[in-house]
């Protein structure tokens, strides 16, 4: 177990991710835009705009001058973003070599996942990042590329998902001996990359509240866990934790499949496109990881007499956001 003298400070640091993570989860989330062909010169064009600080993104679509709307925009208010919706008509119906950029994108933090469909069933993706508002459209991406966009993307839905972080953060206090670890986190690892699959191929499918509801209690579950293992009791995560992080890990995987969804796959590299974008996932979260280690390793050589209770702190602070995220996600259903 980790020692009381630097405990205090990871859970200042695990409080601080969670008080603010719920504030700021949507400015980390990639945006995402579908262009979609319906006929030989009719696309359409979905464009989903995340909340940004609690006010509408402020980077604005602009699709090139010759594309011609077809028909009234419409704009659809979602709980956590906006969703743009239009046709348009592009001569030729050819639209490689055009540009799409984002006006303001520069200004944010935001990537903008781009997907494009065209009626033959071929597919591609692109990235749009704040330091390169604006992507190019070519003709089918090679694997290499595609492989490269959805290890992206998988990377920046883990370091965006602070509840999930929240979960490792917690697994990292409870389990003692560097072995140990390896185990329980490889099994929290081939639990969710099960579900994931399943999820995104239809396999499988659990509507989204109640998963997000219900990863809020693992949370909850694990922070009660660690008060037992403070007080000294018995405790089956302590005991088992690649059983508990196996079981819970089914669940998360749920919970990053609804990521995915929302960008889908392209149809011609489903299998490289879900198998990357879970690579993305484990790089987020050994990125994490190994912060919270360096931490941890920084804290050991500070010789600090912490006061008694200061043990409890991270449990008690973890517990009391993942209550607030179950409340939180209860109440929109």
């Amino acid at each position: 177990m980790i020692s009381r003298s630097f405990i205090y400070i990871i859970c200042l640091l695990a409080f601080c991710a969670g008080l603010f993570g719920s504030a700021f989860a949507h400015e980390l989330q990639p945006s995402s835009l579908e262009v979609r062909q319906l006929t030989q010169e009719r696309y359409e064009v979905i464009w989903r705009a995340p909340v940004y600080y609690g006010k509408p993104h402020p980077a604005t679509l602009q699709l090139p001058e010759q594309w011609q709307t077809v028909g009234q925009p419409s704009v659809r208010q979602l709980p956590d973003s906006a969703l743009h919706r239009r046709v348009v008509s592009v001569p030729n119906g050819d639209i490689a070599g055009s540009v799409i950029r984002f006006v303001g994108l520069e200004s944010t933090i935001t990537d903008v996942f781009v997907r494009f469909a065209w009626l033959d069933g071929a597919e591609t993706t692109a990235i749009a990042r704040p330091n390169h508002p604006w992507v190019d459209i070519v003709g089918k991406r090679s694997s290499w590329q595609v492989a490269g966009d959805y290890t992206v993307l998988g990377v920046d839905h883990i370091l965006s998902g602070f509840d999930h972080l929240t979960f490792v953060l917690a697994l990292l206090l409870l389990v003692s001996g560097a072995k140990r670890l390896l185990i329980t986190v490889t099994s929290f690892t081939l639990a969710h990359s099960i579900t994931l699959a399943a999820a995104t191929l239809g396999v499988m499918w659990v509507p989204g509240p109640p998963v997000e509801a219900t990863i809020a209690l693992s949370i909850l579950f694990l922070a009660s866990e660690l008060v037992k293992v403070n007080r000294g009791l018995p405790s089956l995560t302590a005991q088992y934790p690649w059983i508990i992080a196996f079981v819970f890990g089914l669940l998360h995987g749920f919970g990053f499949a609804g990521a995915l969804s929302d960008v889908g796959l392209p149809q011609h590299e489903v299998p490289l496109a879900l198998l990357t974008f879970n690579i993305g996932v484990e790089l987020g979260q050994l990125i994490f990881i190994a912060a919270v280690m360096a931490i941890l390793m920084v804290i050991r050589k500070i010789r600090i007499e912490w006061p008694g209770w200061a043990h409890q702190v991270p449990a008690y602070g973890i517990g009391s956001i993942a209550a607030f995220w179950f409340i939180e996600r209860l109440a929109g259903f």
